[in-house]
């Protein structure tokens, strides 16, 4: 069973995760949560609750991965000529 948790995203993020955060909780597109936010804003009170959940809302545990080699430079030994790892 996963359990759904309220928490910034570190991946969908254009200020500080808080709108792809809320995205994923809820089922829905981050883009569409953008936009309630601009609509809100034109009431002042948006920024206001997008820095309070910002404070409040844990940051998304990424899991850790091995830092890779996107141009596939290094897959030989420069030295030896010996493919690496």
């Amino acid at each position: 069973m996963t359990t759904n948790r309220l928490t910034r995203s570190a991946t969908d993020r254009m200020l500080g995760g808080v709108c792809g955060g809320l995205a994923r909780y809820f089922g829905i597109d981050s883009t569409i949560v953008r936009l309630i936010f601009v609509l809100a804003v034109l009431s002042g009170l948006s920024p206001l609750i997008y820095l309070v959940l910002w404070i409040i809302m844990p940051q998304e545990e990424l899991p850790a991965s091995p830092p890779q080699d996107p141009t596939g430079e290094w897959q030989y030994d420069p030295y030896t000529g010996q493919k690496l790892r």
